[in-house]
């Protein structure tokens, strides 16, 4: 089966009408009920130095990127749905949203051009992207890191096929540094439901292979 020239993005393509408000909605009632909506941030925090410019690549209703800034980083949140921009903007003020399709990222012309830090995709977003281009995403999202940045993504493995990921990855330039089966970094196993996978920015593209999990 042939890739649609211009393939919709899964996030609406595979979403029923309403659900991009159902999912914001849905994030402030965790949070206000006490529910975990700080994990990713967390990780994050733990591997980038103080005051870190980072990328949140797929930021949704800001919860990642809304608890990076309050620990004091520079972030940056792109995410496709601006129904889920605005209410990003709302509940989680501080970081720069701006509305962008992962897989034509070009935050030069948006008026941030310096490279980040680090950069985190959390929530499956690397699974809804259109079909066909997860590589151009991976890549979009490598070109705004500094050399030796890390760079977290995490989705389900039902979702993405681990191996596939990974053949992702190196056409993509990145280098697989280690994976965890959570994002408190429980061990990962090849059963699996969710994977979360640090990978890293080489420092060249010249003679980059990936490495093995650690």
């Amino acid at each position: 089966m042939k890739t649609p020239k211009n393939p919709k993005p899964r996030w609406f393509s595979e979403t029923e009408p309403g659900h991009s408000e159902w999912y914001a909605e849905h994030l402030r009632e965790l949070s206000t009920s006490g529910g975990d909506t700080t994990g990713e941030a967390r990780l994050m925090d733990a591997i980038v130095a103080p005051a870190s410019r980072i990328l949140d690549a797929g930021c949704g209703q800001g919860r990642t990127a809304g608890e990076l800034n309050r620990r004091g980083h520079e972030v940056v949140g792109v995410d496709i749905d601006p129904v889920l921009i605005e209410s990003a903007t709302i509940d989680n003020p501080g970081p720069t949203y701006i509305c962008a399709d992962l897989s034509t990222l070009d935050l030069r012309d948006r008026g941030q051009a310096e490279l980040f830090d680090a950069a985190v995709s959390a929530g499956n977003v690397i699974t809804y992207v259109a079909p066909g281009t997860e590589v151009a995403a991976l890549t979009q999202i490598r070109s705004h890191l500094r050399p030796d940045a890390p760079c977290v993504i995490g989705f389900h493995t039902e979702r993405y096929n681990v191996d596939v990921f990974d053949s992702h990855l190196e056409q993509a330039g990145f280098l697989l540094e280690s994976r965890f089966s959570t994002w408190d970094l429980r061990p990962w196993r090849n059963d699996a439901e969710f994977c979360v996978s640090i990978l890293r920015n080489p420092d060249s593209d010249f003679g980059s292979t990936s490495t093995k999990v650690i």
